[in-house]
């Protein structure tokens, strides 16, 4: 189901924070295109692009979908902003991984998939040394 507010609201947000769909694409890890989709209400974007987003722009989810942001007053934005105070300013950028096989996916962040690469290129006797310091860490 298509929510034709969401999609103003993501376009609106994005060009008053200086934004491209480019930007977006990086900061979700999905292509420009399925982006576009979300701002032109083609495509719903999913719950943890939806939070992202919301903790991005510092708004609650249920104004990003319900209200039109263009009209919220300036005393009731300082208010939105004000809830989410305690979060970073941005959240950390990942990158989507999923096994075809299992069907199993996660996200990694940069420092993640820097560790795994880094592993990869180990030379198999150190792989083997990690991987029991990290199964004996988990017993712990």
């Amino acid at each position: 189901m298509s929510n034709m507010q969401l999609a103003e609201n993501l376009r609106y947000l994005r060009k008053k924070h200086g934004l491209k769909q480019e930007d977006l694409k990086e900061f979700l890890s999905i292509s420009r295109q399925a982006y576009s989709n979300y701002e032109r209400c083609e495509r719903t974007p999913d719950l943890d692009a939806l939070t992202r987003l919301s903790q991005m722009y510092r708004v609650r989810i249920d104004d990003l979908i319900l209200r039109d942001l263009r009209t919220l007053p300036a005393s009731e934005y300082e208010t939105v902003r004000e809830a989410f105070d305690g979060l970073r300013e941005a959240v950390t950028p990942y990158t989507y991984a999923k096994n075809e096989e299992t069907g199993k996916s996660l996200y990694l962040t940069e420092e993640e998939l820097d560790f795994i690469l880094d592993f990869r290129s180990l030379p198999e006797e150190t792989k083997q040394i990690v991987t029991g310091f990290l199964k004996a860490s988990r017993q712990e």
